[in-house]
């Protein structure tokens, strides 16, 4: 009898270890903040500023991040430690006199021109970064891929289990005259893999380092932009 009860407790207990396994199993983590979303809330695809960009310059430069879709994966203080490393490219600038680092809650989800208009006159701004980001993590066997729309048409990627992949997309804004100035977009990709048991922190580490390693990305292109800014600007 204490044979059969024994047998019992170890198929109940492996049993709980492959509930375990599969919950992890079919998970996907997605989180998201959209430029387009923030700017443009009632329509799919705006229409893009054809005439020439001209702006006064030097010119006072924000940068921030636009509300996320309402699940947080960016804390303050790693969007603050993306926004210095963007910082510290623009001040090396002449055209740029200024740089203000715009803390998320003044940012209303959806919050369109009409908001920009009164970060503009709060911190006295000519120009923004608007930054979105898109990350997800598979836990899944398998392949998936999501999807990502920015100005320039949609952004998709595929994952395995255990990946991380990070999207951040930035958009440089001349507010009062409703214009785009220049878009460039970083991303990253890490492979991870990891034990049930330590999952969850595995996969909150990876995504700091997703944003990091996307942030990183993200100023090398913007080094090589930046100094050919004005000219294309066709002024």
């Amino acid at each position: 009898m204490k044979s059969i009860f024994k047998c019992f407790g170890c198929v109940l207990f492996l049993g709980f270890i492959v509930l375990g396994c599969s919950e992890f199993a079919d998970e996907k983590r997605y989180y998201s903040s959209s430029v387009l979303d923030y700017l443009f809330p009632d329509e799919k695809q705006p229409s893009v500023e054809e005439s020439p960009k001209t702006i006064d310059v030097p010119f006072n430069l924000g940068i921030a991040f636009v509300p996320d879709s309402g699940l947080a994966v960016l804390d303050e203080k790693l969007m603050n430690d993306l926004m210095v490393i963007f910082s510290d490219e623009f001040v090396k600038h002449d055209f740029v006199s200024s740089v203000e680092l715009i803390p998320s809650k003044n940012l209303k989800p959806k919050g369109g021109f009409a908001n920009l208009d009164q970060i503009k006159s709060l911190y006295n701004l000519d120009v923004i970064v608007l930054i979105g980001y898109d990350q997800v993590q598979h836990t899944a066997e398998g392949v998936s891929t999501y999807l990502y729309w920015t100005w320039v048409g949609s952004y998709t990627v595929k994952g395995e289990k255990n990946d991380t992949n990070t999207l951040l997309d930035a958009t440089i804004l001349d507010i009062e005259n409703r214009k785009k100035l220049l878009h460039l977009t970083g991303t990253s990709h890490i492979k991870g893999s990891s034990t049930l048991v330590n999952l969850n922190e595995q996969l909150r580490n990876d995504s700091v380092n997703g944003f990091m390693q996307a942030g990183e990305n993200l100023l090398s292109k913007l080094k090589l932009q930046l100094p050919t800014f004005l000219e294309n600007l066709d002024q």
